[in-house]
């Protein structure tokens, strides 16, 4: 029964991926008939030309892949995060002040991102153990107070303000190296060894904690009472499980994942955050990823590197296609991709359609 589930999952997700990649080639087609086969080819080759592109991939899946095991980790508990994005923000803020502020090395700033991740985390889950607020409504609205609290803390930070919160100038040297070399991510000589800078050891760490949530989940009592309340609250409070502590927990746990997430991109060394009014797209990105790997941990590894892949890959297609064709296109692939849960429903059903009638033949014979 469970490799059916598998097999029905993994077969949801590579048609949702052909129709998304179907449906952007019938949009280069549309914009430019002439290019839209070189450019369809740039955006599935150009993430494995060279080294230097595997290596942005890589650094980019290292995000991707913490936000989506934080919206995974919650749809398994049977809860919805879609405050990821919040919960990446002060993730990020946590960990640049760590850095900055108070001059700790990268371990400890990632420690502090976790810990900014899971409070933000578990306030909604709070509000949805104990008043019953839905955490949908909940973690939106913390999104928003969770961009404008950011913004207002460095504002107020000079130490901050004057390291320019982890910027890169045109050479590509952080100023966060300036303010506190040890609080950028360890390269481990990747960065020689693929020639580029992007590369840090944030994809194994995403690697190693999408391990870890797998074996939580699948072989744990704790994730088997987390999935458990998730499944059926009230069997599960019948049965003797704290159904409010671990909707707690489980946003929470979710919020330290995306606060990892943020506290990895904005300690590798090249990334910059901007006192902006829009809200990160790093933590919604995060719920097509898990909804490709059907919320399992161990394929949110491979999920993240295919988005990651198409991001990079789209880069290739300028000047022939302008960068907003370039969004709308990828916008597409990941939007299709969602429905996955769709598509695994409809194969279930096939498959159950097709093993009844084999079973009714094999009765009449």
């Amino acid at each position: 029964m469970k490799s059916r589930r598998d097999y029905t999952s993994l077969m949801a997700s590579l048609i949702s991926i052909a129709a998304g990649l179907l449906l952007g080639l019938i949009l280069l087609f549309v914009f430019n008939p002439s290019k839209a086969l070189y450019g369809f080819e740039n955006m599935l080759t150009n993430g494995i030309r060279n080294t230097d592109k595997m290596a942005k991939v890589l650094y980019t899946a290292a995000p991707l892949m913490m936000t989506g095991l934080s919206v995974g980790f919650a749809f398994k508990t049977g809860l919805f995060n879609i405050g990821a994005t919040g919960q990446y923000t002060m993730g990020a803020f946590f960990a640049l002040s760590a850095a900055i502020q108070f001059q700790l090395p990268w371990y400890l700033g990632l420690l502090a991102a976790m810990v900014g991740g899971a409070i933000w985390g578990a306030i909604p889950g709070l509000f949805k153990a104990h008043f019953n607020v839905n955490e949908v409504i909940a973690a939106i609205m913390f999104n928003w107070i969770s961009l404008f609290t950011v913004n207002l803390a460095i504002n107020n930070m000079p130490r901050m303000l004057a390291s320019a919160w982890g910027a890169v100038n045109k050479d590509r040297t952080a100023a966060l190296g300036a303010a506190n070399r040890s609080a950028i991510l360890p390269k481990l000589g990747l960065d020689e060894l693929m020639g580029s800078n992007y590369v840090n050891i944030g994809i194994f760490i995403g690697i190693i904690l999408a391990v870890v949530m797998w074996v939580i989940l699948s072989k744990t009592t704790f994730g088997y009472e987390l999935k458990a309340c998730g499944h059926n609250r009230n069997a599960s409070v019948y049965a003797g499980i704290n159904a409010k502590r671990n909707i707690v927990l489980s946003m929470a746990i979710a919020g330290a994942l995306s606060g990892l997430g943020g506290g990895i991109y904005y300690l590798s060394g090249t990334a910059q955050y901007t006192l902006v009014k829009t809200l990160l797209s790093a933590g919604f990105n995060g719920i097509p990823v898990a909804l490709l790997a059907s919320s399992n941990p161990l394929g949110t590894i491979l999920s993240a590197l295919f988005i990651s892949y198409i991001q990079v890959g789209g880069e290739a297609m300028q000047p022939e296609f302008t960068k907003e064709i370039i969004d709308i296109i990828i916008a597409a692939i990941i939007y299709l991709s969602a429905f996955s849960l769709l598509m695994r429903e409809l194969i279930r059903r096939a498959l159950t359609r097709r093993h009844r009638a084999q079973a009714v033949a094999r009765g009449e014979e």
